[in-house]
């Protein structure tokens, strides 16, 4: 990971534009791969794992809401969020709500990053700790360094470009460790009939309802946390329009896939290893979260487990290295480049600047990571969810709302934020799962209704009433109070005009391709190593077949490089691209 930051570091050092989101030339299979890797941490190994392995069915919630959430960017936002024509995300708040809004988003938007930071670089620190018998805050170190190696130097191309590579090892240990699970669970209906306690309700729940709940509000959630303002760097990377939504589908198809993919090991170990959570009691409530290792290390041919750990070094780096990338450039060109320097800062200043911003980041998502490890009474699925669902649902509500109703006042922005942070404050303290359910009759919940509910109930509160607050904000509109009609109605017709990219992209279009074709390929050769492992003959084919399958995706990236020079053909743009 730190050899892709030093291939493309040259890429980033020309601009500002180019370190904080590649100046806007991205492929968009590059961008459709961060895209996903950013809705993909060391937790969907761990924290999900351990709640598939003992709810089955039921953690599918959180992914099915993310595949409506990218269809929904594919068909509308991904788009419009490239066309904002902006380089970082709180630049499109400026232009929509105001400056106000602007610094009061930047101050609440990289905090929270940081906590959720810390709960990914902390959920990997359980799992390697398990693994390697290592010490948590050791591998927190190591690896937080590591990525904020990758962020400082490379910016935006080596984030995404690490995101691709990422990508790839997901791909191969998911589907190797998925197609032995199969095989030795005897097949998908088996998962379903032989699963403890019902693989579709799982155990402790009562009122199978909840899951139906859990299932429609889990949609709404992620659609407002994947298609908002905060969120649109991913797409803010494309080269045009075309791209940004073609990543979009791309995420869409990925997740679709991968989601069934990654648990079939932790649900067909529930069945083949019952004691599974059980085996790592020094994890304390955390202990279930390591059962993917147990499958790797009980089914898998020898060298998995190896595989498995660059897999989650590589998610758990995917997830911090995009969010160091996006505050670095928050805080240069919303705090630094418009406050401190008010706009005398020259490019190259910022450039530095956004690089010292990115180790301080670094720095507090480690501090962050350690701090999460005290709390060994909470499950890495539970920290997850709270961490979601009370402290960044009330951000998310106007920068999603707000690309859809145009006419709010100046104060609707922070003051929804500001409301909603009330909001989750009641949903901890007075609507708590036994208050709410007892408005049914329902006196006596188990531990795992309450956990759902702990989750359901911020969402509809939050969609209900801090949303609500939103959209009748929109009754106090009055336009001719409205300083910053003019920019958010400029901001708007942005929105709605193409990009298109410019005559000089096929050479950085091929330029990526090779780069990441050469990186492909030698990661194919490293992983051909493995058929030397001593395994049994299908263990070998097993690592032969991974090889074999990452040698041909680097094979066609650098033929697609190669210039055809009868098939070139240069033509201007029709769009300011930006």
């Amino acid at each position: 990971m730190v050899a892709i930051s030093l291939l493309f570091k040259k890429m980033a050092s020309n601009s500002t534009s180019d370190y904080f989101r590649g100046g806007g030339k991205m492929l968009w299979w590059m961008v459709g791969a961060t895209a996903f890797m950013t809705q993909f941490s060391a937790w969907t190994f761990t924290g999900a794992a351990g709640k598939a392995f003992t709810d089955g069915f039921a953690v599918l919630a959180v992914f099915i809401g993310n595949m409506f959430a990218y269809l929904l960017a594919w068909a509308y936002f991904a788009r419009r969020f490239r066309q904002m024509r902006v380089d970082t995300p709180t630049e499109a708040v400026r232009r929509r709500f105001g400056p106000v809004n602007e610094q009061f988003f930047t101050w609440v938007i990289i905090p929270l990053s940081v906590i959720n930071a810390g709960v990914w670089l902390n959920g990997l620190g359980v799992f390697a700790s398990a693994v390697f018998n290592a010490d948590i805050i050791s591998t927190i170190w190591i690896t937080g360094l590591a990525v904020l190696a990758i962020s400082m130097l490379s910016g935006a191309w080596g984030v995404v470009a690490s995101d691709f590579i990422q990508t790839l090892v997901i791909a191969v240990i998911s589907v190797a460790c998925a197609v032995v699970a199969l095989w030795a669970v005897g097949g998908p209906a088996n998962i379903v009939t032989e699963f403890p306690s019902g693989f579709f309700t799982g155990p402790d729940m009562n009122y199978p309802l909840l899951m139906v709940g859990t299932f429609l509000f889990f949609i709404v959630k992620q659609l407002q946390s994947i298609n908002n303002m905060q969120e649109s760097y991913r797409f803010l990377n494309a080269k045009d329009s075309k791209n940004a939504s073609k990543a979009a589908l791309m995420a869409l198809l990925m997740m679709l896939i991968g989601a069934v993919i990654w648990f079939i090991p932790p649900w067909a170990t529930a069945i083949l290893y019952p004691n599974a959570g059980a085996q790592y009691p020094e994890l304390g409530a955390k202990a279930r979260d390591a059962v993917y290792l147990v499958f790797a290390r009980e089914a898998m041919p020898l060298g998995t487990v190896g595989l498995l750990m660059a897999g989650l070094f590589a998610a758990t780096m995917s997830s911090m290295d995009s969010a160091l990338n996006r505050n670095s450039g928050i805080f240069v060109r919303s705090f630094y480049a418009t406050i401190v320097r008010k706009g005398k800062a020259t490019d190259k200043e910022q450039l530095r600047a956004g690089q010292i911003a990115c180790l301080v980041n670094g720095l507090l998502v480690i501090f962050m990571a350690q701090f999460f490890n005290s709390l060994k009474h909470l499950s890495l699925f539970d920290l997850m969810m709270q961490v979601a669902t009370l402290l960044q649902s009330p951000i998310l509500v106007p920068l999603f709302f707000g690309m859809l109703i145009r006419k709010t006042p100046s104060w609707a922005p922070w003051a929804t934020v500001v409301f909603g942070l009330g909001v989750s404050w009641m949903v901890v303290d007075v609507f708590t799962p036994q208050y709410v359910m007892s408005w049914f009759g329902v006196e006596k919940l188990t531990g795992r209704e309450i956990s759902e509910l702990k989750t359901i109930i911020p969402i509809v509160a939050h969609l209900v009433l801090t949303g609500g607050f939103f959209c009748l904000s929109a009754l106090f509109y009055k336009p001719q109070t409205d300083t910053n009609v003019e920019a958010a109605n400029a901001f708007f017709k942005d929105v709605e005009t193409e990009c298109v990219e410019d005559d000089a992209q096929d050479i950085v279009d091929r330029m990526q391709r090779n780069k990441l074709g050469d990186l492909t390929i030698y990661m194919a050769i490293g992983l051909s190593a493995m058929v030397f492992i001593p395994n049994p003959m299908w263990g070998r084919l097993l690592f032969l077949s991974c090889a074999a399958a990452v040698f041909i995706v680097g094979y066609a990236l650098k033929r697609s490089a190669k210039i055809d020079r009868a098939a070139v053909v240069f033509r201007p743009a029709t769009q300011n691209n930006r």
